[in-house]
């Protein structure tokens, strides 16, 4: 007889909710962080490189107004209607925006999208939490989180070759992508069971009802994800234009590498999150990853300033590194957080990050008219180091070794979550 334990009840329908999230986040990524590559036919257009890059980040400030309120609705109405809603909305938005006519029409299209789409980035989340043990969800959420560079990486192969004739082309991919996301999440998503609260507060895992943000775990979390945003971003926005201007590649070609170097961020993500799974820790391997993501932004600066073709391969070393580390952090949101606040810290974390991602490419663009590709890499090199020394590994340690008295509940041992509809 076979000595493998039976099938867990449910276990097919969690992992069908995570392949649909997955889905989801990708048509939601796909459109706010993979517009880069929109960049050289609105050059074409005749739009300067800093008025495209405020335009590429239109998205990321629309989502900056609505992350914490589809989070705060997810918590309250659940997962799957603010999922879906989110997707149709920036779907038909995105469909509008093909037909808008100037940068400023352009620009307000793409922020309302941006703004529409933020339910995915909240609620996805929580669908991790609900679904998925403390033993597998480090695993889960790389899945997840690893949405971010497959849609760039779709981004990097499609909108090159879309954009011949224009953006409306593209847009309106974008737009059905979203729209068939979402219908997608109606048909198969259902919501995980919420637990009943507790008496006592103090279990994050079962849903405290006391604000988690009295202690500074949180906050220390929020804010090293937000600093490895900007590396992430300076390699998401210029790797193209690096490529072009400063090694002469065409722009097809430099899709096409970079779509591989945005999969092997992709499988980064499931890394790191089964590498945390099976030391027991999110800190750690986070304060590694940004240790290695500044590194390799170091020997890129240098590389760049030297003009060297060695530039190339560590340009996707670090377009492979600097993404690592996004589901470690979003995990270790939820799972401090608890079921009743993971919504809304969900959603504090992505504003923190974001608001970051939309300051990045305008500012990196006159960074680098002014200093250069080598100077603006190793500046934010630093971003690296400093998230690094902001992870609250032993913050973590302590909970670790005190289980079961203090510290985060993920630590403790707890049941696989009821299979159902819930909320």
């Amino acid at each position: 007889m076979s000595s493998l334990p039976p099938a867990e009840p449910g276990a097919r329908r969690r992992w069908l909710i995570l392949v649909v999230g997955l889905i989801a986040m990708t048509a939601g990524c796909t459109f706010q962080y993979g517009l880069a590559y929109l960049i050289p036919a609105l050059r074409h257009a005749g739009i300067s490189l800093e008025l495209a890059s405020v335009l590429v980040a239109c998205p990321t400030a629309g989502l900056l107004l609505t992350l914490i309120g589809w989070g705060a609705a997810a918590d309250r109405w659940g997962e799957r209607v603010m999922l879906a809603t989110g997707l149709a909305l920036a779907g038909l938005v995105l469909l509008a925006a093909s037909s808008a006519h100037g940068p400023v029409a352009l620009g307000f299209f793409l922020a309302l999208a941006g703004a529409s789409g933020g339910s995915v980035f909240a609620a996805s989340g929580r669908l991790i939490l609900g679904w998925f043990a403390r033993h597998e969800r480090g695993l889960a959420m790389g899945i997840r989180q690893s949405a971010q560079p497959l849609g760039v990486a779709l981004a990097a192969v499609s909108l090159p070759v879309l954009s011949a004739s224009g953006v409306a082309v593209p847009l309106r991919f974008l737009g059905g992508f979203c729209l068939v996301a979402a219908a997608l999440v109606m048909a198969l998503v259902h919501d995980p069971a919420r637990p009943s609260p507790p008496k006592a507060a103090g279990d994050g895992a079962s849903g405290q009802s006391t604000s988690p943000y009295r202690q500074p775990v949180l906050w220390r979390i929020h804010a090293a994800s937000a600093l490895l945003v900007v590396p992430q971003f300076t390699v998401a926005t210029f790797a193209l234009i690096f490529l072009i201007d400063a090694r002469g590649w065409d722009a097809s070609d430099a899709g096409r590498l970079l779509a591989l170097a945005q999969l092997g961020g992709a499988m980064s993500r499931l890394a790191a999150g089964y590498w945390s799974d099976r030391v027991g820790s999110r800190m750690r391997p986070m304060r590694i990853l940004a240790v290695s993501t500044a590194v390799g932004l170091l020997a890129l600066a240098a590389a760049a300033a030297a003009g060297s073709s060695v530039a190339v391969p560590i340009l996707l070393g670090c377009a492979v590194v600097s993404v690592s580390t996004n589901g470690l952090a979003f995990t270790a949101v939820a799972e401090y957080a608890g079921s009743a606040w993971a919504g809304r810290a969900l959603g504090i974390q992505n504003t923190g990050q974001n608001a970051l991602a939309v300051a990045t490419p305008p500012v990196l663009a006159l960074a680098i008219g002014s200093i250069g590709f080598g100077g603006s890499f190793a500046v934010v090199a630093v971003f690296g180091l400093i998230a690094a020394a902001a992870v609250p590994v032993a913050t973590e340690r302590a909970a670790a070794g005190d289980a079961g008295r203090v510290g985060p509940a993920w630590w403790r041992p707890r049941a696989r979550p009821s299979v159902g509809t819930g909320g």
